[in-house]
């Protein structure tokens, strides 16, 4: 049964029960259990397309988690990773790609694209990188909306070949509601590609093939992850956007369906295998890479980690939409980052300015949450603001608005502590912002006592360890289940052989 690559015959007759790997004389008194391995899972196009071994791609974890060095592992056996530029100035993504594209000169990698609705020339800049760089694969996450900047990306790379539209330039969409779906499944708005041929970025033969093909090569629907994540339900919003796939097939009638594949809750097994029975062409992990010694994290974070159990996660205020009551899913347990950010959230919630805050609540906002005054974090904003991000208005805007203000001290705090986490700053050790979803506490639980345990191994481990032995336990499951579904095998006990556990190295 654990060779996965071959098929079994078995035969629970009232004479004792056989197996055999051999086609047995009197076949047709055994059951044929089907060879199940991580490369026949989900859909081949999406290997074929991206050049890659297996249905799987890990989600870029942002300000550069997801570092270059984890996507050079994963890359080197072939599974697509996709780099954290979200959240990370030009020159970080752009030395990133130095060490990708030397490590890994055909691929496979994919590098983030963010929408940056607070910084346009952000969004832009990414796009002119990617395409002189030559980054032919984009997970594009966070748009609300298509911007001229994703078109722009998607359109630049067509040509035709052979009597087909060819897409050099790749989108997996990351997706968690439907209507953000069906953009990504639709040819690029008219409204841009007139833009585009005025300014001359795309020419009219690009324009014209634009029409032919969707906006993106895959949706990736984001269920419960960490970060920034709607915690829908995986088993409820996979289904829809497969229908809406399926209808906008019928109508557009592309020669290659847009696949939908699905992340978000996939830390173990069990999980992974209900998403490929549900039809899910791929899979994406994420919070699980993160403890991966590869990651651009720290081991503080990771021995954090290491202990989250499913429950250990809550929503707290997001940074970059703070003012518009965004939250994202973070670790509580071990860090008080979740509570003090809650409380920033109440203050600005129930004050116009910060010197409507009572004195004492002032005071223990400054010793106890920004560790400095206020005036020490609205000078370094200041600076920020001006000499980084070159938006000198919004900090004028800020000196005659109290409320902005208050909104952008708060900020200071909320987008520090995701960095001191990473940097693993120990006297910043209780304000730490993990981003983790409930997934964690599921890989926990899967790898317990195995070699991949930190607590065993005494090390971190491997991303391509972590992966492939959640595809191969996956793998394992699927081979179980037809057992059980088989007609002939009902009366089988297999509970004693239902758990797959990384015993070794694959």
């Amino acid at each position: 049964l654990l060779n996965l690559d071959e098929p079994v015959f078995i035969n629970n007759s009232n004479s004792g029960l056989e197996v055999t790997q051999q086609e047995p004389s009197n076949y047709r008194e055994f059951a044929e259990i089907h060879m199940c391995t991580p490369k026949v899972l989900g859909d081949p196009g999406f290997m074929e397309m991206y050049g890659v071994d297996y249905p799987l791609y890990t989600g870029a974890m942002a300000k550069g988690i997801a570092s270059a060095e984890l996507v050079v592992a994963l890359g080197k056996r072939r599974i697509l990773a996709s780099l954290g530029a979200g959240g990370l100035p030009l020159h970080l993504v752009n030395k990133a790609l130095d060490i990708i594209q030397a490590e890994l000169p055909d691929g496979p990698y994919a590098v983030n694209l963010i929408h940056s609705p607070f910084d346009d020339g952000l969004e832009r800049g990414n796009v002119d990188l990617f395409l002189k760089r030559g980054v032919t694969i984009a997970e594009a996450s966070a748009f609300m909306t298509l911007t001229i900047h994703v078109v722009r990306y998607r359109v630049a790379g067509l040509s035709m070949r052979n009597g087909k539209v060819h897409c050099k330039n790749k989108i997996i969409a990351k997706v968690s509601r439907t209507e953000l779906a069906d953009m990504f499944m639709r040819p690029a708005p008219e409204k841009f590609l007139k833009k585009l041929l005025a300014s001359g970025e795309i020419t009219q033969e690009q324009a014209r093939l634009a029409k032919l093909v969707p906006m993106s090569d895959d949706i990736a629907v984001e269920s419960d992850s960490g970060g920034h994540t709607d915690n829908r339900p995986i088993h409820v919003i996979l289904p829809l956007i497969m229908a809406l796939r399926d209808r906008i097939q019928k109508e557009l009638k592309y020669p290659t369906p847009v696949r939908v594949g699905v992340g978000g809750g996939i830390g173990c097994p069990a999980a992974m295998a209900g998403a490929f029975q549900m039809g899910a062409a791929f899979v994406i992990t994420g919070s699980v890479n993160q403890i991966a010694r590869q990651s651009g994290s720290s081991d503080l974070v990771r021995k954090e980690l290491a202990k989250a159990a499913y429950s250990d996660v809550t929503m707290a205020p997001a940074a970059d939409m703070f003012d518009q009551g965004v939250k994202l899913q973070v670790l509580k347990k071990g860090t008080m980052f979740p509570s003090r950010a809650a409380k920033l959230w109440s203050l600005f919630c129930k004050y116009n300015s910060l010197e409507e805050i009572p004195p004492k609540e002032f005071a223990r906002l400054e010793k106890k949450t920004l560790s400095r005054t206020v005036e020490e974090v609205w000078k370094e904003t200041t600076n920020f603001y001006i000499n980084r991000l070159h938006d000198e208005a919004k900090i004028k805007r800020a000196e005659t608005d109290p409320k902005l203000k208050m909104s952008l001290v708060f900020r200071w705090y909320l987008s520090k502590s995701s960095g001191w986490a990473n940097r693993g700053e120990k006297d910043r050790r209780l304000d730490f912002q993990i981003w983790c979803g409930p997934a964690m506490g599921a890989y926990n639980q899967f790898v317990k006592g195995s070699y991949l345990d930190p607590a065993v191994s005494g090390v971190y481990p491997d991303a391509v360890q972590i992966n492939l032995q959640l595809l191969t336990g996956c793998s394992y499951l699927q081979r179980i289940q037809q057992i059980r579904n088989h007609p002939r095998l009902r009366t089988l006990k297999v509970d004693n052989i239902a758990e797959y556990r990384p015993e070794k190295e694959l």
